[in-house]
C-alpha cells in the first residue's frame, strides 16, 4: 500500500508493508533507498525481510524521486543531512510518539540512516546498511564516471520510467554534486562515531562506488556494529546476492532480539 505524506511543500511517496502488524511491541523496519533509488527499486527486498519477521515495514521514496515531489533548489555538500532532516519529519508524520524503528539503508539511504543516528533519534532501535559512504574516496569518484557516460548513451533510459520527467535532474543533481570540488570534504566519520544505536555495516567486495575502509570507518572500535563484507559483489547486496544478504541481515537482527 502506497500513500503520498504531505509535508510543507513537499509530497513523499511512503510504502507500507505487514500494515496489519503494526503496534508499539514491534519495531517497524524503514528502509531508505539509494542516490538513484525509489520504491520499485528494492525489489521484493523489504517484503521479504519484513515477512522474515511478521513486522511491519514503511519503505520511504525521497524528495526528487520516483512518486515524490520534485526536487527544489540546488543540492550543496550537506545534501544527505537535508534528506535526514526529511527522513524525520516523514517518521514524526506517520509513527505513533512510542514506536520503535530499525532503518535499512542502501548507499545514499546508508549514510542518511548513520546521520540520523548520529543525532540520537528518539525510538531508533538499531541500523543496517549496505554500501553506505562516510566519506568521499577516489574510487567514488571514478565510479560516477562511467555511470554518466552510461546515462548520456540511454542506457540508464529505464530511470525515466521511475522517475519520470524528474530523471535528468536527479541524476545531474547526484553526479555533479559528488563531482564538486568542495564535496571531496564531504565526511561523516566524526559525527558517527559516539552513537549507541547497534549498526550492521555490509559491503560488497567489487563495490564500485567504495572501498572496504568505508566499512571499517562505520564499525571501527564499536562492539556493537559489525562489518561484512560479501565476495563476488558489486554496489547492490540486496539484489546482487539476496540470498546471503537476506541471512546475514536476518541472523543480526534475530541476535539483538
Amino acid at each position: 500500500m502506497e500513500k503520498i505524506i504531505r509535508l510543507d511543500s513537499k509530497a513523499i511517496n511512503v510504502q507500507w508493508i505487514n500494515p496489519g502488524a503494526f503496534n508499539s511491541s514491534k519495531p517497524v523496519l524503514v528502509f531508505l533507498h539509494e542516490a538513484l533509488g525509489s520504491i520499485i527499486q528494492w525489489k521484493a527486498f523489504p517484503s521479504e525481510l519484513c515477512n522474515s519477521f511478521n513486522l511491519p515495514g514503511i519503505v520511504i521514496e525521497r524528495s526528487g524521486h520516483g512518486k515524490s515531489s520534485t526536487l527544489s533548489g540546488e543540492r550543496g555538500i550537506h545534501y544527505l543531512h537535508h534528506y535526514a532532516d526529511e527522513t524525520a519529519d516523514v517518521l514524526r508524520e506517520i509513527l505513533n510518539p512510542n514506536q520503535k524503528f530499525i532503518l535499512v539503508g542502501h548507499s545514499d539511504g546508508g549514510s542518511i540512516a548513520l546521520i540520523l543516528a548520529a543525532r540520537n533519534t528518539k525510538n531508533l532501535q538499531a541500523i543496517v546498511t549496505m554500501a553506505a559512504h562516510t566519506f568521499v574516496e577516489n574510487e567514488t569518484l571514478a565510479g560516477i564516471h562511467p555511470a554518466i557516460e552510461a546515462f548520456e548513451a540511454g542506457k540508464l533510459d529505464g530511470l525515466y520510467k521511475i522517475h519520470g520527467e524528474k530523471t535528468k535532474p536527479l541524476f545531474y543533481a547526484w553526479a555533479n554534486t559528488w563531482l564538486t570540488p568542495t564535496f571531496k570534504n564531504w565526511d561523516i566519520r566524526d559525527e558517527i562515531k559516539l552513537f549507541s544505536a547497534p549498526v550492521l555495516a555490509i559491503q560488497g567486495a567489487e563495490d564500485q562506488y567504495g572501498t572496504e575502509e568505508q566499512v571499517n570507518s562505520i564499525v571501527l572500535d564499536h562492539p556493537n556494529r559489525k562489518g561484512i563484507i560479501i565476495p563476488t559483489c558489486g554496489h547492490h547486496p540486496h539484489l546482487e546476492k539476496p540470498e546471503e544478504t537476506m541471512k546475514i541481515i536476518t541472523k543480526w537482527i534475530s541476535n539483538l532480539q
